[in-house]
């Protein structure tokens, strides 16, 4: 199944670009803009999440990140701790004038590894992107020149969960599982939620919480998700952000007549909506955390198409 994803990974990436079939359409906040649906956040809609903080309670939605985790192929994570120029010597007496000690540390990753934002220029068709931004004209090997990370302002929203688990009654949805635009509908009336224009909507299957750690080759081969019809009932409700606690939110592999990977066409290519993968979840599930305040300010490296991210949960 790995070396199967590899070879969609590969595909996607060189596939030859063809003539769309619809002339694109600018973006409804102007043939310039470069932060799609984050345009969404008012400073009312700021206030009004803050006023979600009843019990002073907080919870990282970022999921632990260890060295050599599974990750979509061919990424991976490699940490190295070094103590420059001294371990732990007493060299650092003329430098400092004192004897000092300090680790540093060297990260080589990926940076769509492990729960992470996808920013508007990461994935499109037929060579085309966010707001008709064609990759040809801002894709360098040095990083993007538009739609990258470090355009996104911070989002600070209303956010809601949806627990599918719940709704389907399991403890972790299968391998595989649709998630389909009436599962959606009936999961949020029975759950009394109601997303509005500007939210951050997740989507917990217990995917993660399941499998990562007891079945790592299984978690990383396949995933519950939405379909994408379900993709496009999302984006009807104007959200800044979809999210779920797997590392694809579609479903790998799709429903039959579905295209893999095409939610995220779907959401940031033609909505503007960011993707937010891997989120954690479990403690929001358990304990019935419906709404809450989600505030996130991500890591602004100049050119990068995704990043690495912690979230929190305010409630």
């Amino acid at each position: 199944m790995i070396r199967l994803l590899t070879t969609l990974f590969f595909g996607l990436i060189f596939m030859p670009a063809v003539l769309a079939t619809e002339e694109c359409s600018s973006s409804l906040w102007g043939v310039d803009d470069q932060i799609g649906a984050a345009n969404r956040i008012t400073p009312a809609k700021v206030k009004a999440a803050a006023a979600l903080v009843k019990e002073g309670q907080r919870h990282p939605l970022g999921i632990v990140i260890e060295p050599g985790m599974p990750a979509y192929p061919p990424r991976y994570t490699q940490l190295q701790v070094v103590q420059p120029g001294q371990h732990f010597s007493m060299d650092s007496t003329q430098a400092f004038g004192w004897n000092a000690s300090a680790n540093d540390d060297v990260l080589q990753m990926w940076l769509g590894t492990g729960p992470q934002l996808d920013g508007l220029g990461h994935m499109g068709e037929a060579g085309v992107f966010y707001n008709c931004n064609r990759g040809a004209d801002f894709a360098a090997i040095t990083g993007l020149t538009r739609l990258d990370i470090s355009q996104v302002p911070p989002l600070v929203a209303r956010g809601v969960l949806v627990n599918m688990a719940a709704h389907f009654g399991v403890d972790a949805l299968s391998a595989g599982q649709p998630i389909t635009r009436d599962d959606l509908s009936a999961a949020m009336a029975a759950q009394k939620i109601v997303v509005r224009e500007g939210d951050v909507v997740l989507i917990h299957t217990g995917w993660t919480d399941a499998m990562l750690s007891t079945q790592p080759e299984v978690w990383v081969s396949t995933i519950p998700g939405i379909t994408n019809d379900a993709a496009h009932y999302l984006a009807s409700l104007k959200p800044v952000a979809v999210g779920a606690d797997t590392w694809g939110v579609g479903a790998v592999p799709p429903q039959q007549g579905d295209k893999i990977f095409y939610d995220h066409v779907i959401l940031l290519k033609e909505h503007g909506i960011y993707l937010l993968e891997t989120m954690n979840t479990g403690r929001l599930a358990s304990e019935s955390i419906s709404e809450f305040m989600f505030v996130l300010g991500q890591a602004r490296l100049k050119g990068a198409v995704q990043m690495i991210i912690n979230p929190v949960a305010l409630w």
